[in-house]
C-alpha cells in the first residue's frame, strides 16, 4: 500500500465541496486542527485517495479511542458524519453548552447506547445521512476496545450498506489507544498514529439487507478488512458495553443479531 504521509501543500486534495449540515466549527478543525495534529503525532496517512468524493460512503473502522472520531473526519477527504453519545448533548452551564454546539457543527449525531428504540432511531439517522449522498463513520464493533484487540462486527454496518447501495470503505487506527487511553482526559503528545484508508467494498453480492445470511457475510467481510488494516489481535467475541440493568444482561446471554 502506498503511504501518503503528511501530504505536502501542493499535494493536498482539493477542499471537500461545502455540504449542508455541518458548521464552521467542522472546517476549523478541517484545516487549523489536523496541521497542528500533523506536527504533534506525525501521522501516517494512507489510502485518502480510495474515498469516494461523491455519494454516499460508509466509514467503517476500527475503535481504539475518543480521538478516533477527530481523526478519521479530519484527515479524510470530504465531510464525514459520525455517531456520538447522547450525554454529549445533554449536559448543562456553559460546558454542556459548549459541547452540544461543538459535537452538533462538526456533523456529530446523537445516539443513546442499547438496543429498542433507541438503535432504531439511530439507524433511521444514518440512513436519512446516505440517502442525502453523504459520508458517515461507524464502528462495527460498537465500542471502544480497552484490551486493544478487535471484536466481532456488529451487523448494522452492513444492513446500512446493502439497505442504500453505500460503498463501505474500511478504515484502520494504529496507536490512537495510545495517544489517548481510554479513561485519559487529555491526549498524550508523543505517540505516533496511523489512520489507513482501504479500497472500497461492494457488498452487494451478497443479497439483500433483509437477509441475515447477507448481512452476517458482509459484515465479516468488512471486519476482515479492518483487520487487514489495523493488524490487530482478533477477539473471537462481541465487544459488548456493560449492562445497566438485569434485561440488558440477559439480552446479552441470549442468542441474537448484534446489530
Amino acid at each position: 500500500m502506498t503511504e501518503e504521509q503528511e501530504t505536502p501543500p501542493d499535494e493536498a486534495a482539493p477542499a471537500p465541496e461545502r455540504v449542508s449540515g455541518v458548521g464552521a466549527t467542522y472546517y476549523v478543525i478541517r484545516w487549523l486542527l489536523a496541521p497542528l495534529a500533523r506536527m504533534i503525532y506525525r501521522p501516517r496517512i494512507e489510502g485518502r485517495r480510495n474515498v469516494p468524493r461523491t455519494g454516499p460512503v460508509i466509514l467503517a473502522s476500527n475503535h481504539l479511542s475518543f480521538i478516533d472520531s477527530f481523526l478519521i473526519p479530519a484527515f479524510a477527504p470530504r465531510p464525514v458524519y459520525f455517531l456520538a453519545k447522547s450525554t454529549y448533548f445533554e449536559g448543562s452551564g456553559l460546558s454542556g453548552w459548549f459541547s452540544r454546539n461543538f459535537f452538533t457543527a462538526i456533523g456529530a449525531t446523537p445516539v443513546e447506547r442499547g438496543a429498542g428504540q433507541a438503535a432504531l432511531e439511530a439507524l433511521d439517522q444514518q440512513r436519512r445521512i446516505l440517502a442525502s449522498g453523504r459520508a458517515i463513520a461507524l464502528y462495527p464493533e460498537g465500542t471502544r476496545s480497552l484490551d486493544g484487540r478487535l471484536y466481532k462486527g456488529r451487523t448494522g454496518v452492513a444492513f446500512l450498506a446493502l439497505e442504500t447501495g453505500a460503498q463501505v470503505v474500511p478504515v484502520g487506527l494504529v496507536g490512537t489507544n495510545e495517544a489517548m487511553p481510554v479513561g485519559a482526559k487529555w491526549p498524550r503528545m508523543s505517540p505516533r498514529v496511523t489512520v489507513r484508508y482501504g479500497e472500497p467494498i461492494d457488498l452487494s453480492a451478497h443479497g439483500p439487507a433483509t437477509s441475515g445470511r447477507a448481512r452476517r457475510l458482509a459484515t465479516d467481510e468488512i471486519m476482515a478488512a479492518i483487520h487487514a488494516l489495523s493488524g490487530q489481535e482478533l477477539a473471537d467475541a462481541y465487544n459488548e458495553a456493560p449492562a445497566a440493568n438485569p434485561v440488558q444482561r440477559l439480552k446479552q446471554v441470549l442468542p441474537h443479531e448484534r446489530r
